[in-house]
């Protein structure tokens, strides 16, 4: 099971201090989290795709690049990669180039974002949303499967005799999720393709979330992937870790109340509910443990939010060498009883030996 943290950029005043970090000071501090991720053993180190002001990852490629050069083991991904907006040429040679550069460490999670003017900035239309990721989605993968691909669709030009380059390294594309948080078009899709689906569950209350991953699921059994128990999901959680409860409680209060969650419920409401956790380690490990329940099963990918809404750089890099305690714990009783032919998350070794793999059986036929 892989565990890492995630994040969307954003560019926030800390409430206590009353400063706002400066833009380059928020694009250095995610360099220094991703590098410190690896330090403590995490596995993922994720960024979102923004093009709006307060947020600074309009080029997840670039950062995560510069990001590759600068690790050994960790991997790299999105956690939002506009699949609406932006075009699947660019996208399929972006990540392609950036797989080559990261020596395979490199996946996506394809989202539509929840930044509605950020359609026509892009000459796209709202409205088309579902059909946008649809389309997009299914050109992506015929760039990264196909040597030469002809292409006709509704929303871009058609391609003739058009060659994406870099070709996937090795001839294997990176591996996708599909992240979204209400749209069951979108779990039914990474159903079809047997690709991932991950719940970005920071909002939303448990029920919502076991729905939506139980359909996924059960699509993914019925498109004959494998059975529902072996589909590919993953979670998210907000954690703000102190050595006990009641620290974390006061010191994350300030940070709640004056962030997009403030306004609504009370923060121990929205903790009851959702999967935000303010407490000590022990809290968050009984918590993720209980996220089986959420995921319909064994998952194969928690990742944490530790950064962003104005909590100091500081401070998170503290949350991030918690975590390097609490992950040892998560992952040996994860793997307690996890039965044997339950995948672990795909990883670019792991997909090329099943290519290969493929390629040796149908050479015997």
């Amino acid at each position: 099971m892989q565990f890492g943290i995630f994040g969307v950029g954003d560019v926030a005043r800390d409430p206590l201090s009353g400063r706002t970090p400066t833009e380059y000071e928020r694009i250095k501090a995610l360099v220094e989290t991703a590098k410190l991720a690896e330090d403590v053993g995490l596995d993922v180190f994720a960024i979102g795709e923004h093009h709006n002001p307060p947020f600074i990852p309009s080029s997840p490629t670039t950062l995560l690049g510069y990001i590759a050069a600068r690790t050994e083991r960790i991997m790299l991904s999105t956690s939002t990669t506009l699949i609406t907006t932006n075009d699947p040429v660019k996208i399929a040679e972006d990540y392609a180039m950036l797989q080559h550069l990261a020596d395979g460490r490199v996946d996506l999670m394809m989202g539509r974002g929840n930044t509605g003017p950020v359609y026509p900035w892009f000459g796209k239309d709202i409205r088309d949303g579902i059909a946008l990721a649809v389309e997009n989605y299914a050109l992506l993968r015929r760039l990264w499967r196909e040597d030469v691909v002809d292409w006709e669709g509704k929303f871009r030009t058609p391609l003739q005799g058009f060659t994406s380059t870099p070709r996937p390294l090795g001839g294997v594309p990176p591996f996708v999720w599909h992240a979204s948080i209400r749209s069951p078009e979108i779990a039914e899709q990474a159903a079809y393709y047997g690709d991932g689906f991950f719940h970005n569950n920071l909002f939303w209350p448990k029920e919502h979330v076991r729905r939506l991953v139980d359909l996924y699921r059960r699509r993914f059994e019925h498109y004959g992937h494998g059975r529902a128990d072996q589909a590919i999901v993953g979670l998210a959680a907000h954690i703000y870790v102190r050595a006990n409860s009641q620290d974390a409680l006061r010191e994350f209060r300030p940070y709640y109340d004056n962030s997009v969650y403030g306004g609504g419920p009370s923060l121990e409401e929205t903790m009851a509910q959702t999967a935000l956790i303010a407490g000590s380690p022990q809290q968050v490990i009984e918590r993720v443990l209980a996220y089986r329940e959420n995921a319909g099963g064994d998952f194969q990918r928690q990742l944490f939010n530790v950064d962003g809404i104005g909590v100091p750089h500081k401070v998170v890099l503290e949350q991030i060498e918690l975590l390097g305690e609490i992950v040892p714990v998560l992952r040996k009783e994860f793997a307690r009883n996890r039965p044997a032919d339950v995948p672990e998350a795909p990883t670019h070794p792991a997909l090329a030996a099943g290519a290969r793999d493929a390629q040796d059986e149908e050479g015997r036929r």
